[in-house]
């Protein structure tokens, strides 16, 4: 599939998030008013910063009046997480990807865009993620921004009702893959089980809610890597996987990436090819 296919595609995955992101980034902007902040300057936050968690964090340390070293530990803490996004994407990459992608495909992480990147087949083009931002950014900066100018106007109970539909967003996000793999589905149980049992036990409930979810992450895949490995793709796994394209062009990518899988499987390096690069 060519860039510009690719990037069409990841800006039409991109419209469901961005709505889901409007919703919540609309209850952010109540709480970016009540510390302080402007329209502008809420806009301006959630264009540069991206981070609901993050941001919602820098709001309340800002009205707190924290020194400028205990916002940044606060905010890096907070969204740690995409650290491992990152690793994670990062290995999903072709090999020709130059570093510059690389970096900007860093700065669309969010949960919602990982989780629709991660789903690909075979390898990711990062043209599909950059385009899944150019839809979801703007909607998410605007939706502070209303917020902010709006959010007293409506009922509290109201405001706090339209973050469900981000909810409505990571289930329509995890619920194919745990129907198509039993043991996908058996370990998304366990991680909203233990989610939620982080909150009530002792010693670790006093843990940051980013720290809860970047162990809980390491624990819960490792044992799941543990116990059943993926097995090497063989080409006819990504000729199956990619029978619902109607692109052959996306069909022919695939069959590259099963070919530099089975490679790293021998020990031999994979093709260097540019697909995805600049």
């Amino acid at each position: 599939m060519s860039e510009g296919r690719t990037f069409s595609k990841g800006m039409k995955a991109g419209i469901p998030i961005g709505l889901g992101y409007f919703a919540v980034a609309f209850s952010l902007g109540v709480t970016a008013h009540d510390c302080g902040f402007n329209a502008f300057q809420g806009f301006l936050s959630s264009f540069t910063t991206y981070a609901s968690a993050g941001q919602y964090m820098g709001f309340t340390m800002y009205a707190a009046n924290v020194t400028l070293l205990q916002y940044i530990a606060i905010i890096a803490i907070t969204n740690a997480r995409y650290l491992l996004m990152g690793v994670a994407l990062n290995q999903k990459l072709p090999a020709g990807t130059s570093p510059a992608k690389r970096l900007m495909l860093g700065a669309t992480i969010t949960d919602e865009i990982f989780g629709i990147s991660i789903a690909q087949p075979g390898g990711l083009n990062p043209e599909y993620p950059l385009g899944a931002l150019i839809v979801a950014m703007p909607l998410w900066s605007f939706g502070t921004a209303l917020g902010i100018t709006m959010g007293n106007l409506l009922p509290l109970r109201a405001v706090s009702a339209l973050s469900v539909c981000l909810y409505g967003m990571f289930l329509a996000v995890i619920i194919p893959p745990s129907r198509k793999d039993k043991t996908v589905g058996i370990f998304v149980a366990i991680s909203f089980a233990a989610s939620f049992a982080s909150k009530y036990i002792s010693g670790v409930r006093n843990i940051s809610e980013g720290n809860r979810v970047i162990i809980l992450t390491v624990v819960i895949s490792a044992v799941a890597a543990l116990r059943f490995p993926v097995k090497c793709l063989r080409h006819g796994d990504i000729g199956t996987a990619s029978e619902n394209d109607a692109d052959s062009d996306h069909t022919d990518d695939s069959m590259r990436d099963a070919d530099d899988i089975n490679k790293c499987a021998e020990g031999e390096e994979p093709e260097n090819d540019n697909r995805g690069g600049s």
